[in-house]
Formats: C-alpha cells, sequence, structure tokens
C-alpha cells in the first residue's frame, strides 16, 4: 500500500486535503527499480536498472574527467589538470602515505580509483533526474569491501607467509600467553569476517538512510501543501502549508547535508581500505 500511495503522492493525486488519502510514507520500494531493458544472451537473461545504468555513468563520469584533465597534462597545471591534481595528491599523501607509508604509492591507483568511483556513485543520489546512489544496493557494498578482501588477504600471505600473517592478524603483540586463548577467536572473527561485512554496512547504511531521509520530507513537503489555495482561498490550511514549508527547507538543508556525507563516506572506504592493505604490508 505504501507504494501505492508514493506513486499516487508523485502524480499529484494524494494531499492532506485530498478525501482520506493517508501520507504515503516511503518504504523500501523506493529502492527497487523495473527493468529498463532485458536480453538473453546463450540462455543467460541480462536485465538493465536504473542503478545500473547510473553506475555505469559514474563510472564513465570519472574515466572522462580525469582523461581530460591528463590528456595534454602541462608542467604548470590550471584549469581541470590542476583539480585533477588535487584529487590524486589528496588520495596519495592524505590517504595512502598517511596510512601504509612511502610504500603506500604502489597502492594509489586502486584507492584512487574506488575513492572517486564511490564518490560519484553517492552524488547519484542528489543529481536532479537520477536521484538516486548507487551505494545504497547493498550489493554495490559488498562488491567494493570483496575486491579489498581479496587484495590484502593474498597480499598479506604472499608478503609475511601464512603463519607470520596469521599470527600478525591474531595475536596481539605484548600481551600474556594466556590471553590468547579467549584473543585468537576474538581475532579472527573479528579481522576475517566481521571486518569485511561492516566495512560494506557502513557505506550502505549511511547512503541508504540519506536517501529515505531526503525521499520522506520530499513526499511531506507535496502532501502538506494545500492544493485548492488558488480555487479556493478559505480552503487555506495554514498548519499544512508551514508544515510543507519546513519540509521544502528540511529537505534542502538535507541534500547539502548528504553532499557532505557522500563525500565523507567515499573518504572513509578508501581509508579502511588503505588501514586494511596496511596490514598486509606492514605486520604489527
Amino acid at each position: 500500500m505504501s507504494g501505492e500511495l508514493t506513486a499516487v503522492a508523485a502524480e499529484g493525486g494524494c494531499h492532506l486535503s485530498v478525501g482520506d488519502c493517508g501520507f504515503p510514507a516511503p518504504g523500501s520500494e523506493i529502492f527497487f527499480f523495473d527493468e529498463v531493458a532485458r536480453w538473453t544472451i546463450l540462455n543467460t537473461e541480462i536485465s538493465v536498472t536504473k542503478p545500473m545504468i547510473l553506475l555505469w555513468i559514474s563510472a564513465i563520469v570519472v574515466i572522462a574527467v580525469f582523461v581530460a584533465a591528463f590528456r595534454k597534462a602541462k608542467v604548470v597545471p590550471k584549469g581541470l589538470q590542476n583539480v585533477a591534481e588535487y584529487g590524486y595528491l589528496f588520495v596519495r599523501d592524505g590517504i595512502a602515505r598517511d596510512t601504509i607509508g612511502k610504500e603506500g604509492d604502489r597502492f594509489v591507483p586502486l584507492l584512487f580509483a574506488f575513492f572517486f568511483f564511490i564518490w560519484m556513485n553517492n552524488l547519484m543520489g542528489i543529481i536532479p533526474f537520477a536521484q538516486f546512489p548507487v551505494t545504497s544496493k547493498f550489493a554495490i557494498p559488498v562488491a567494493f569491501a570483496t575486491i579489498i578482501y581479496l587484495a590484502w588477504v593474498p597480499l598479506g600471505i604472499k608478503r609475511q607467509g601464512l603463519g607470520p600473517f596469521l599470527k600478525s592478524m591474531t595475536m596481539p603483540p605484548d600481551v600474556p600467553k594466556l590471553m590468547y586463548v579467549l584473543l585468537i577467536p576474538i581475532e579472527i572473527l573479528s579481522n576475517f569476517i566481521v571486518r569485511p561485512f561492516t566495512h560494506s554496512v557502513r557505506l550502505f547504511a549511511n547512503m541508504f538512510a540519506g536517501h529515505m531521509l531526503i525521499a520522506t520530507f520530499s513526499i511531506a513537503a507535496w502532501y502538506l501543501f494545500p492544493t485548492d489555495l488558488i480555487s479556493d482561498p478559505d480552503a487555506l490550511s495554514f498548519l499544512g502549508l508551514l508544515g510543507s514549508a519546513a519540509s521544502t527547507v528540511v529537505t534542502i538543508a538535507l541534500t547539502g547535508f548528504e553532499f557532505g556525507i557522500q563525500a565523507l563516506q567515499a573518504y572513509v572506504f578508501t581509508l579502511l581500505a588503505a588501514v586494511y592493505l596496511n596490514d598486509s604490508v606492514n605486520a604489527h
């Protein structure tokens, strides 16, 4: 029923002053989309939805921006190249080197790609006509976290050896030996199971909550607005008009706040990826 009311509200038929129309509170249905296209290739059905399209657009935008910035790079940067270089230096110096050390330079391409790709996917939540953060689909952050997991675990085994790597990850130094009976299972659970889960959930939950809040107040602004204000001034609902105005202001404020959160979550995800890679490169 919630999905139907949301659709009615979008069509302009659901307002506070219209019959028994209750507030069409958005639910989980706003995160699911109908197929845009479907193909069958080698007996395998491939369907395309809006989040998939936005995912590809994000990748194309990031690639296009940085290709354009460095296609004719100059010794003294200006314009787009200058902005792009600041972005690169931010990831290299502020994330890779600060977290991993000088050896972090080898991971800059991976961290750089993740930071800007995730940020662009997050920004889709406030870009007109897109208006959906791709990372609010749980499968996307899970895929990102899985890539990082499959990078730092094999790298740690390769660099340190299986035994030393497991010891580094499960046996903190300067701890009474008897405590290892308790600490080793906890560290295994924390580092190899909980870590990738929280890595993905942190990004997903923030984008999910932000999109839900903006959708809720956007619908409230429309729902509370008195539709018969012009045709019947006597029917003016002061509380409805006030609520609509307040919801509009909150929506604008939340959009600005979400802009900051989107950049922050891209940074946090990339920073944690660097922390995990550091555990592989540098033992405790």
